[in-house]
């Protein structure tokens, strides 16, 4: 079988990265050689300023940024706070700046020494935030907000940039589908609110508002961005945040910055970083000598080839992963430019598992006419992604079930052909899964200051993916396989155009601003399908001659695909209004029209509004001596939900006449003969709405060293959006959407937000923080007793289903058979709850659920002179896992039959070997974890000292650890876990099977800038 990796780029070699280095050197160094010589020759009357730069209490700071304005020419203080410089005139004006304390710029003039005090920052009342068209400085917003910055990302091997902020922000929980490369990231922002799959919240980039179903095919839509190339991620949480954006804010939104270009700087960054992965935490099935004493224990078949194997370290890999990054930032007073390209290869645990990523990226921003009153920004990205997956469920089964006495390989170094067929080494032969997708994401937006109150942007954005996947089963021998090709290709377009215009008052005590606008975005979807059986033996695989496929029947390989066009047009406007800077007030609308729903419906209306109140400028605290600022938010508003299958609203026709041809209706409005509805119209259905009121408070004291948050929030969605069986007799489809009105689903809870930051010394300087929700999730005047979300899987399960949405229990709860043990017979024992003398459906019990109604994360960085270290904590309780693996593989019926099993499987004594394992609490399992996500410790090397300070700015080694330890009663893979088992779309939580296990992961990191 040929290599997937041989198919792919070339790996950048440590030889090719270093010449790339030494070439860059070699250019840059000279380049920088001649601009000094021209320097001093040019400007001989440069003036030398020194001084020296110290906190509020005198004490000196090492490592403070200096740099003329408008200039590359920049030095730092040393270890006693002293510096000096060269500046080009009187009227230069240096920049200090360092992290912790407010910039200062200082006009030179005549003074040749310069003493400055810097000033502790307010925990940056100022800093800005992302809103929906717009920025407002954190002082003034009156929703639920919050921001990480890149210096605040987690580490690491990052996929996606959901992992950047795994456990930063209150009230957003982020799991991972599985430890796959690429895989799917759920993440929830205050809970799910609705019963289909649209809980995730609403991603925008650069201002470019994404649709997550066009995700181009990958596993998951945001793959295809650098994490390097991220400045900043703003979540929004309440509606009076995000009813700007109406019907998609209601499961939050999620605003990406990122990096742009800098005035009068012009650096080169190159950061790498290599990896090894391990599996984290194996299934503890029995080894060779436990099985074979366990399998004559109760008289099972034992076949023993005197082996010694560990299946899932046969199967599973110490996986590498190497990262680089290149990116080019610069500008003039004119032009600012940011520009990057990263490459990305990772290896999974599993064997025959990897993902690699090409990107580049390149903003830039250009002022133009007199005064600078028109901007133009372009955000342009590119990226390929390129990934390979084994059968996950079929070599994880076959793992933990084949039997430890055999061996992995024969003599000849084949794989071994065991009597059951269960090596799972030859799922890796056979069978493999290759995706392609190549996606372009840019936008360009024209900013025009028509004068000091007004202002005119208009924004157009383009989201093009094309994706081939290919799923193959190789021809073989042993095991007899036909072999099979399945081909699809996806192409993807979403397109948005907005427009909008801006007016500002700003006079004594009075400050406000106005907003209103048009949206428009067109999202185009089409996939097609197709397969080929019956592949002769060869060395080809079928995917790189498909023609070789011998079986084309229509029976065995029918073409299937898909095209819909969604639309949704949009008006909006939004008003904040200040007095006094300390009474504050946002209100806004959005009427979002979509082509999903019928005639009658099209357009919601979403209003909203928000109001704060600063008292730390009232009279009676702001000359508190420890209050830095204490803001108090409450705010109401409602979002909508779309998500909805395209074109459902619509009726459908059907022909039954000869041939399957189709006819159009005649002249007279009737159908033909053979020509009848599969589906009537549905002009009434309409959005559904989630209605939601938050009350916080903010607040930072003791010069803001400590700063936090909290808040209270409830949400409640109606109108719940439902495929149902249609009661109308004459509804010829089997199924129905429907509203139902009188149905919610409500999320209420807490959120707390706490952090402080020291300096201790001039050394020494320590952050920590952490959060924590608490979190209640109940559905409410269901009219059906169940909805089916989970359904098991596995032989004999297939019909069974694990959780649903109940009356008056939480989204995801568990609705089984109560398992109390076993009978005389040593047969299963399950609770007759109606006490009617039977056990059957009626008898399930709500056992728990999969939502965690605790969370919590603890963060924190620390500096000592130039060591750094940080880390990352995170957990959750008050959740439970239903264990489908176990309930699938691990029971004593199986270890009778000569598979493997888990010590779990046979503690029971009383169980006997015949009992079957039906879907109930006995495979429930409590899933609360705690764990050490991420930790960094680095070191910042003094490149004056090393002699390269010329070429090289900042020289920066780091190791990180991922998924250091997990803290846990569930004895699976990994407690964070997902595995959909959707019924019908409607979204399914905490069910365990088979799912690629999670690694444990250390890196070495490099950081140049020049």
């Amino acid at each position: 079988m040929d290599n997937f990796t041989d198919k792919l780029p070339p790996k950048i070699t440590a030889t090719r990265l270093w010449f790339f280095l030494w070439m860059v050197f070699a250019v840059y160094g000279p380049i920088e050689a001649q601009a000094s010589i021209y320097s001093v020759s040019s400007y001989r009357d440069k003036i030398p300023i020194s001084g020296l730069v110290t906190d509020s209490e005198g004490s000196p700071l090492p490592g403070v940024s200096i740099l003329e304005q408008g200039s590359a020419n920049g030095t730092i203080t040393d270890i006693d706070g002293n510096f000096s410089i060269e500046v080009n005139s009187t009227e230069a004006v240096l920049v200090f700046s360092f992290m912790g304390f407010d910039s200062q710029e200082i006009l030179v003039g005549n003074q040749e020494s310069l003493r400055v005090t810097m000033v502790s920052s307010t925990q940056d009342l100022n800093e800005i935030i992302v809103v929906g068209y717009g920025i407002q400085e954190k002082k003034d917003v009156t929703g639920a907000m919050a921001t990480v910055k890149d210096e605040d990302f987690n580490r690491g091997i990052v996929n996606s940039p959901e992992d950047l902020i795994q456990g930063k922000v209150a009230g957003v929980n982020v799991v991972s589908s599985s430890g796959e490369p690429g895989a799917s990231q759920n993440i929830t922002i205050r809970g799910p609110g609705g019963v289909r799959t649209g809980n995730s919240p609403l991603f925008v980039i650069d201002g470019v508002v994404l649709d997550n179903s066009s995700t181009g095919g990958n596993n998951n839509p945001l793959n295809f961005i650098n994490p390097q190339d991220i400045k900043s991620i703003d979540v929004l949480k309440d509606a009076s945040a995000t009813a700007i954006y109406g019907s998609r804010g209601a499961n939050g939104v999620i605003m990406i910055t990122t990096k742009k270009g800098a005035e009068g700087v012009s650096t080169i960054n190159y950061t790498m970083g290599m990896g090894m992965s391990k599996m984290a935490r194996p299934i503890d099935v029995f080894k060779a000598d436990d099985y074979r004493r366990e399998v004559q224990a109760v008289d099972g078949i034992l076949q023993d080839s005197l082996a010694n194997t560990n299946w899932q370290e046969e199967i599973s890999r110490t996986a590498i992963t190497q990262n680089h990054n290149l990116s080019f930032n610069g500008g003039s007073k004119k032009l600012v430019y940011f520009a990057s390209l990263g490459y990305q290869d990772q290896e999974g645990i599993l064997k025959d598992s990897e993902l690699k990523r090409y990107t580049g990226r390149l903003n830039v921003s250009q002022k133009f006419l007199e005064n600078d009153i028109l901007t133009i920004d372009m955000n342009l990205s590119a990226s390929q992604t390129l990934s390979q997956s084994p059968n996950v469920e079929g070599i994880i089964g076959s793992a933990l079930a084949a039997n430890p006495t055999f061996p992995a390989y024969n003599e000849d170094g084949t794989p071994f052909r065991d009597p059951a067929g269960t090596n799972p080494l030859r799922y890796l032969e056979i069978y493999d899964e290759y995706l392609r997708v190549n996606r372009v994401i840019g936008n360009i937006s024209g900013t025009l200051d028509i004068s000091k109150a007004f202002q005119y942007k208009i924004n157009v954005g383009i989201d093009n993916s094309n994706s081939t996947r290919d799923v193959q089963e190789l021809p073989s021998v042993e095991p007899q396989q036909i072999g099979r090709l399945e081909i699809t290709n996806a192409y993807n377009r979403n397109f948005l155009i907005e427009n909008y215009l801006t007016y500002t008052y700003d006079k004594d005590v009075h400050f406000l601003t106005a907003m209103a606008g048009h949206s428009y975005q067109e999202v185009f979807i089409q996939s097609r399908t197709n397969s080929i059986n019956e592949f002769p033996v060869s060395e080809i695989e079928p995917r790189y001659n498909p023609g070789l496929g011998q079986d084309l029947s229509l029976a065995n390989n029918r073409p299937t695909g898909y095209a819909t066009i969604n639309e949704l047009q949009s008006f909006f406007g939004r008003l904040n209004y200040q007095y006094n800077d300390r009474y504050l007030l946002t209100a806004t609308v959005r009427a979002d029209g979509s082509s999903k729903f019928g005639d009658n419906n099209k357009y919601g209306v979403f209003p909203s509004f928000s109001l704060g109140w600063r008292l730390s400028e009232e009279d009676f605290l702001n000359r508190s001596s420890w209050i830095s600022d204490l803001k108090l938010r409450f705010g109401w508003g409602q979002t909508g939900n779309q998500e909805i299958p395209s074109k459902i609203t619509q009726p459908l026709y059907t022909a039954t006449v000869s041939g399957g041809t189709s006819y159009p209706l005649d002249n007279s409005g009737t159908f033909p003969a053979g020509i009848t509805f599969a589906r009537l119209a549905n002009p009434d259905l309409q959005w559904e709405v989630s209605t939601q009121t938050n009350l916080g408070l903010d607040f930072a004291v003791f010069d803001a060293k400590l700063s936090g948050s909290v808040d209270y929030f409830r949400k409640v969605s109606n109108n719940i959006l439902l495929e149902v069986i249609p009661a109308d007799p004459v509804q010829p489809a089997s199924t129905t959407w429907v509203n139902v009105e009188d149905m919610n689903i409500i999320n209420q809870g807490l959120e707390l937000a706490l952090n402080y930051r020291q300096r201790f010394s001039t050394d020494v300087f320590m952050t920590v923080g952490g959060n924590a929700t608490f979190i209640d999730n109940e559905v409410k005047n269901s009219p059906f007793t169940v909805i089916p979300s989970g359904s098991a899987t596995g032989a004999g399960l297939s019909s069974a289903t694990i959780n649903g949405y109940i009356n008056n229990q939480p989204i995801g709860s568990f609705y089984l058979l109560d398992h109390i043990g076993f009978d005389e017979d040593g047969l299963n024992r399950f609770r007759d709850t109606n006490n009617d003398g039977v056990v059957n459906d009626q008898d399930r019990i709500v056992a728990g659920t999969a939502l965690p109604d605790f969370q919590y994360n603890l963060f924190g960085n620390l500096t000592v002179k130039r060591f750094d270290m940080s880390f990352n904590f995170n957990g959750a309780s008050g959740n439970k896992v239903y264990d489908n693996t176990a309930n699938v593989s691990f029971f004593k019926l199986r270890l009778a039959r000569g598979l493997n099993v888990t010590p779990e499987a046979t503690a029971s004594p009383e169980e006997s070997v015949n009992n079957a394992a039906p879907v109930s609490t006995r495979y429930l399992k409590d899933a609360q974890f705690f764990r050490l996500n991420n930790l960094t410790v680095g070191y910042n090397f003094n490149t004056a000292d090393l002699g390269i300070s010329k070429y090289v700015k900042d020289l920066r080694v780091s190791l990180t650890g991922q998924n250091l330890f997990v803290i846990t009663p569930y004895d699976g893979y990994d407690p964070e876990v997902n595995t959909s088992r959707n019924i019908n779309g409607v979204s399914s939580y905490g069910i365990d099977y088979l799912s690629y296990p999670k690694a444990r992961t250390f890196i070495f990191g490099l950081n140049i800038t020049l």
